[in-house]
């Protein structure tokens, strides 16, 4: 967008403050706000901020970076979002020699994504959350209803919340595809069109926000959290993924092949199941990431691929053509979407380099199967915990190589500082299991 149709954008709602918005290494949105009046000399030159404090940044000695808002990501904020006109911009993070900060997340997926080629990588996510009532009286969670998978709006409770969102969403230009409740009691999930992953980054960042937003205007706690109640269905981020042509053209795609996809989509799927296990501390990134990748919920614990098959890791919808694509089933909303979609793609992107085969397809219950049929049938395991994940991570060169050194060894110095932080924790659990026999 050019400097003169940003203005004019910005003259026509009367914007008092701009937001200048980027991600930490987590994928928590910070945010710079500087009053209209700056946003000419931070549009030519980006603002000045520190970045110590920062998750995964630099040190106090390394500091300054430069946020240089994209004049492309102009958004005005819906009212329900900012009550004072405000627009917002995504930035580029540089460092203080003007050069691209390799601890920028969107730098990494950039990164990756020129890896491609000409090709564009898409990516359509499934982001479930759950809506809690807010009571401060009780440490309790309790759903905001009581329905189930697709239930009517007499037990959905929360069905104009979920229209609300969608609309408010749609006001801050990501494109809705459908807004349903899921499986867990006060679980829901609204769902965008395909784009671009830099794109849809941008998005599932926004769309996190917003959700939490127009559910506190209703009294209600939104989570993202994998796993937050016992027994109850966790919150996936399932990865629908292709790879287009410049012409738009679907590369998966292909009728000659019995199953209708192609060999380079082939051969994406294999790199994905290859380098799974060194991808998923990126993936599912938390402790609570692995209380819901148990046996029992559809999330996946065993290394496979199918046409329908929901138990297993990655699935090929039944849409061909355009619509041709493989859904990862393993990450979840609790990441950092730019480092997700770009680990996924270096994977798959591996996977078409060496001519990767998957194995063959399981399109039976892989909870149903003995772990030695598992054995017999080459069938692998996701990691179990995340210490083990970020061990697999810590071993991976593909990984480094995507994330680049400074977000690889940031990341998993933060990541070990979780685990070693949980693991010396006394849980409740613990108490009522053994305080009294022991």
């Amino acid at each position: 967008m050019a400097f003169e149709d940003v203005f004019r954008s910005i003259q026509d709602a009367n914007v008092e403050f701009v937001r200048l918005q980027f991600v930490d290494i987590l994928g928590y949105p910070k945010n710079i706000v500087i009053p209209v009046e700056r946003l000419e000399p931070a549009l030519q030159d980006g603002v000045m901020f520190d970045g110590s404090s920062v998750a995964g940044y630099a040190t106090i000695e390394e500091s300054d970076y430069i946020a240089r808002p994209d004049p492309g990501s102009l958004l005005v904020l819906p009212d329900k979002i900012a009550a004072t006109p405000t627009a917002r911009f995504i930035c580029d993070i540089y460092d203080h020699d003007g050069n691209r900060y390799s601890g920028d997340p969107k730098y990494v997926l950039e990164r990756a994504m020129e890896k491609a080629g000409e090709n564009t990588f898409n990516v359509g996510p499934e982001c479930e959350f759950y809506l809690f009532k807010k009571n401060s009286n009780s440490p309790t969670l309790e759903p905001n209803d009581s329905a189930t998978y697709f239930d009517l709006s007499h037990i959905d409770l929360a069905e104009g919340v979920r229209a609300e969102m969608s609309s408010t969403l749609k006001e801050m230009g990501i494109d809705v595809h459908a807004a349903h409740h899921e499986v867990g009691h006060g679980q829901h999930e609204i769902d965008f069109c395909y784009s671009d992953a830099i794109t849809m980054a941008d998005w599932v960042i926004s769309y996190k926000y917003a959700v939490k937003v127009i559910a506190s205007l209703h009294d209600l706690h939104a989570s993202f959290m994998p796993k937050p109640l016992f027994g109850a269905a966790g919150n996936g981020m399932h990865m629908h993924t292709s790879l287009a042509d410049p012409t738009g053209r679907n590369i998966f795609d292909d009728p000659s092949t019995d199953d209708g996809i192609s060999d380079r989509g082939r051969h994406f799927i294999g790199g994905v199941l290859q380098h799974i296990k060194e991808i998923t501390a990126v993936l599912n990134p938390t402790v609570n990431s692995y209380k819901r990748l148990v046996p029992g919920y559809e999330a996946p614990t065993y290394i496979s691929w199918a046409d329908m098959n929901r138990s297993a890791l990655v699935r090929i919808p039944p849409e061909r053509g355009s619509g041709a694509r493989c859904e990862v089933r393993s990450p979840d909303p609790s990441g950092n979407p730019y480092l997700q979609f770009a680990v996924v793609l270096a994977a798959g992107l591996r996977g078409i380099e060496d001519s990767i085969e998957p194995p063959e397809k399981v399109e039976v219950d892989l909870y149903a199967m003995s772990a030695a049929e598992r054995v017999e049938r080459g069938i692998g395991s996701l990691p179990d915990n995340l210490n083990h994940a970020l061990a697999m991570m810590e071993e991976s060169d593909l990984v480094r190589d995507t994330l680049g050194e400074h977000v690889f060894n940031h990341f998993l110095h933060i990541k070990t500082l979780e685990w070693n932080d949980y693991k010396t924790r006394v849980t409740p659990w613990e108490i009522d299991k053994y305080l009294s026999v022991v």
